[in-house]
């Protein structure tokens, strides 16, 4: 499933990621040769409809287009099929972020090809680019509690998210190669998204090395995603008035990134279904009792919260989550 090449596609800085289909035959690692090696890694619209990063690469291209790329770099474009219709996945598809990791189908085989083609390279450091659907700040993200990561982090936000689940992920398999990040960019089609990334990705090409000294407490806005919530596929959905088993307040995303208080409501559970939340924290445990209360038909935080990625988008909401829960870390905290 994998094409692998050498040079930049014709028409690739103008194809928009719909048209992708037309010039490549799916999953594409293209390499170019800067100054420098080992090169920078980057992939993008592993899920189709986030198109941020796919523009972000487009401009830097155009950028260096008579030039010499300060270092090397290594572009992976994800799921050309997904994009062609505007799509996080095809029904048809897994999720092209939770397959890097052992498994048995082609998706798998492709993105192991990917590990080991840049593990014989050699690789400067990883970044993995999503927007997401919901109201967020920019932020990066890590999968190691480590003074490189958070440097690469830093660079691109003060806002740091620590993870280890979902499993699955880019950034974890190159967390194993080098310094892996993955950032936020907000919803897709906003400028800010795109020139931010674009102007991190510049910074990183320059860089000639990633500092290991520890990133000072107080640069670092550093949280731990504990658990993942889900809305359970017999439980009907909704937003503010409409009848659903599970009902969230209308601008549900306006509570992403803030703490909090415990008493907080979030919506409403219809008692007769029986409905709740599905809350696992990083080892698939259910830990809902602890952080939620129902209560006459109403769903109310039982402990100091903040969550992050909140989204009002139906089809995440049940292709991947409702959302996450955070709490606040220090940077040289064990993982």
């Amino acid at each position: 499933m994998l094409t692998i090449r050498h040079d930049i596609p014709q028409g690739l800085t103008e194809i928009p990621a719909s048209q992708l289909y037309q010039a490549l035959p799916g999953p594409t690692l293209i390499h170019l040769q800067g100054r420098r090696d080992p090169g920078l890694f980057v992939s993008v619209l592993l899920h189709g409809n986030e198109t941020t990063g796919y523009a972000a690469i487009q401009e830097l291209l155009k950028k260096y287009q008579k030039q010499t790329l300060p270092r090397s770099l290594s572009i992976f474009i994800g799921n050309v099929e997904a994009a062609r219709h505007g799509v996080r996945r095809l029904d048809s598809q897994l999720d092209y972020n939770r397959i890097w990791k052992a498994g048995t189908s082609p998706e798998h085989a492709m993105t192991h090809q990917v590990i080991e083609e840049m593990r014989q390279r050699g690789v400067f450091a990883s970044v993995d680019i999503h927007n997401n659907t919901g109201l967020n700040p920019h932020y990066a993200c890590v999968n190691r509690i480590d003074s490189r990561f958070f440097h690469l982090a830093r660079l691109f936000s003060r806002v740091v998210v620590y993870f280890i689940r979902p499993a699955g992920v880019q950034t974890m398999a190159f967390a194993d190669l080098c310094p892996a990040v993955t950032l936020e960019c907000g919803k897709v089609g906003e400028r800010s998204g795109l020139d931010h990334a674009l102007e991190y990705l510049d910074a990183c090409l320059h860089l000639s090395e990633i500092p290991e000294h520890p990133v000072p407490e107080h640069d670092l806005n550093l949280f731990h995603t504990v658990a993942i919530m889900k809305v359970p596929d017999f439980c009907s959905l909704g937003f503010g008035e409409e009848p659903a088993d599970l009902r969230f307040v209308p601008q549900l995303d306006h509570l992403n990134f803030i703490e909090l208080p415990a008493g907080t409501q979030l919506g409403w559970a219809t008692p007769e279904s029986g409905a709740r939340l599905v809350v696992s924290d990083e080892e698939g445990r259910d830990v809902g009792e602890k952080f939620f209360e129902y209560a006459g038909g109403a769903i109310h935080t039982r402990v100091p919260i903040m969550p992050s990625m909140l989204t009002l988008d139906r089809t995440v909401i049940r292709q991947d989550c409702l959302g996450y829960l955070m709490e606040r870390l220090r940077p040289t905290s064990p993982s």
